[in-house]
Order: C-alpha cells, then sequence, then structure tokens
C-alpha cells in the first residue's frame, strides 16, 4: 500500500498562497528549467531543472490518487475535468457540485476521502493537496509523510499550510533534499508515537 502524502509549494516565510489565493510567486520553479515534463494536460508541460525534474517524474509516477478540497476544486475550475497527474481526484466537500467530471469522487470527511483515494491508488501514494484538508488529515492521523517545495520568496501574508493544528506539536523525521533552481525540495516522514 502507498503512502498519504500532502505536497505543497511553500514560501520561505510558510505561506502555499497569497491572500487571494495566487500562486504565481510559488509555481515559477516549474517553468525556469530546460528539461521537460509533460503531464496528462496539453496545458500544463513543466520546463524544470534537471533536478526537479528528476523529482517531479519519480514523484508523478508514484501518484495513484488525489485528494483535495472543494476550495481548491472551485478555484481551479476543476482542472477543466482531469488532474495535470491524470489519476482520479476525491473532493471533500458536502455539498459536491451538480455538474462532477467522470474523474472525480466526492466525499463528506477527510476520512471518507483517504479512503476512497487509497482504493483508487492501490499500491501507489495518495497525496492531498489542499491546506485544510492536509490539516484536517495531519491531525486524524492520515498523513505518513510531508513534501515542501521551499520557494526562496517571502510573501509576508497570505494562507498558510499548517495554521491550525489541533495535535501539535507534530514531529517529522528527516528530510531528504534535492536542490533545483528556485526551490529546494525536502521530504519528511511524519513520526508516529
Amino acid at each position: 500500500m502507498g503512502k498519504v502524502i500532502a505536497n505543497m509549494s511553500m514560501s520561505l516565510d510558510g505561506f502555499i498562497a497569497d491572500p487571494a489565493d495566487g500562486i504565481d510567486q510559488l509555481f515559477g520553479w516549474m517553468g525556469n528549467g530546460e528539461v521537460e515534463v509533460p503531464t496528462a494536460v496539453e496545458w500544463a508541460t513543466f520546463r524544470m531543472s534537471e533536478a526537479s525534474a528528476a523529482y517531479m517524474r519519480e514523484s508523478m509516477a508514484g501518484v495513484g490518487a488525489l485528494v483535495a478540497g472543494r476550495h481548491l476544486f472551485d478555484i481551479t475550475h476543476g482542472w477543466g475535468g482531469t488532474h495535470p497527474l491524470g489519476v482520479p481526484v476525491v473532493v471533500v466537500t458536502h455539498e459536491p457540485p451538480a455538474d462532477r467530471p467522470e474523474t472525480f469522487a466526492f466525499a463528506g470527511s477527510v476520512e471518507a476521502a483517504v479512503k476512497l483515494a487509497r482504493e483508487a491508488a492501490g499500491d501507489k501514494n495518495v497525496v492531498v493537496a489542499s491546506a485544510k484538508i492536509a490539516q484536517q488529515c495531519l491531525d486524524a492521523g492520515l498523513l505518513d509523510a510531508i513534501h515542501v517545495d521551499l520557494v526562496p520568496v517571502l510573501l509576508g501574508t497570505g494562507v498558510r499550510w499548517f495554521e491550525n493544528l489541533t495535535t501539535a506539536p507534530v514531529r517529522l523525521e528527516g528530510p531528504a533534499v534535492i536542490e533545483g533552481h528556485g526551490v529546494t525540495h525536502l521530504a519528511y516522514t511524519v513520526h508516529r508515537s
């Protein structure tokens, strides 16, 4: 069985988006290099450094399903019906949209969403891609790892990744470190006591 991994690009001061949910300052590393990394959709082909490309290819190959929150689903317009990873997506919401893309499922809790995503992923990993959902998964003991794409920018304000944990402090083991161009990829394992 794969792991449940929270993954985000984050500013040095701990933000995953600006106050208006903007991410332009945080995802420049996905387009600042010479190595092309295609995805499952035509509109999202990345060009990154060799180190980041190797990291991204390995990460993408290991993903079997994604868990996201309704807010992320809405601001991305459901990724046009297909997430760039090309894997099933489970959206945590109490109000599923009327127009549901075929590759998306909807669940009323993080526990139910992770269960559905694990079933869909088989032996591959489940990636949690929303701040509030990652917090809820960590609080519920569902996360195995946290991967941070740390970007050398200070946003000063915005959306924090783990702002309202109820189980803090949470100990992490690692990190494994990969230095890219304009980003440092950090992989931590969640310590279970």
